[in-house]
């Protein structure tokens, strides 16, 4: 059967994995509590920074942490990833396989660490992908630059129309719109409005199911 796009490349957190709920913001508010008990952020807030501006802005200018105390925030979260591993969202594990089964590409731009997605696909029964970008990648060149989207195309010889990033947040937008890539927007992970909006305005599709995205690949 015909396949819509050759190469599949998604984001990992809120997008393949229910992460931010059930990880990585309890892992924040812990960090937070010990060593800037000051800094309150709501899971809403926390949804909301992370689009935009972005993770390293978040933390820097909204919260106040300096270079140092985000690598050691790092630290601390990579510590507690490592005994937590985020369930895939119903239905990611189909449309990956069905991708695969296919002849398709299955790629990872993230901004989590590599072991980590890998690992999650793997504890979550998922096919594993065929290249893999992750926050190990230089922050000159991490989401939302292109670099990653690039050595894909390159790797593969592929058109940018070939590809479809999937991805809950504004830099996978960005980073997809300088690329001229296809982007559809993953909105099952939160109901937060200004999110909802952008994402709606601006992103080639949304959609609000794993299951709509799904109709949209395949049928």
């Amino acid at each position: 059967m015909k396949l819509k796009y050759k190469c599949l490349v998604m984001d990992h957190d809120d997008t393949v994995v229910d992460s931010t709920k059930t990880v990585h913001y309890p892992s924040f508010v812990e960090y937070m509590e010990k060593y800037f008990p000051n800094v309150h952020i709501s899971l809403d807030d926390y949804f909301r920074y992370n689009f935009d501006p972005g993770v390293l802005e978040f933390f820097t200018d909204i919260c106040g942490l300096t270079e140092e105390d985000v690598e050691e925030e790092q630290k601390f979260w990579r510590d507690y990833v490592k005994d937590h591993v985020p369930k895939a969202f119903p239905g990611i594990k189909e449309i990956l396989e069905e991708q695969r089964r296919r002849g398709g590409l299955i790629t990872v731009i993230s901004h989590s660490y590599s072991e980590y997605v890998l690992r999650d696909y793997r504890e979550n029964g998922l096919p594993e992908p065929d290249l893999c970008y992750g926050w190990e990648v230089p922050v000159e060149k991490r989401k939302p630059k292109t670099w990653s989207l690039e050595r894909i195309m390159e790797k593969y010889d592929l058109k940018p129309e070939e590809l479809l990033v999937v991805d809950d947040l504004k830099p996978g937008f960005d980073m997809a719109h300088v690329a001229g890539v296809p982007f559809a927007a993953a909105g099952w992970a939160n109901d937060i409005p200004e999110i909802e909006n952008f994402m709606r305005q601006n992103c080639n599709w949304y959609f609000k199911t794993v299951k709509d995205l799904n109709s949209f690949l395949f049928d």
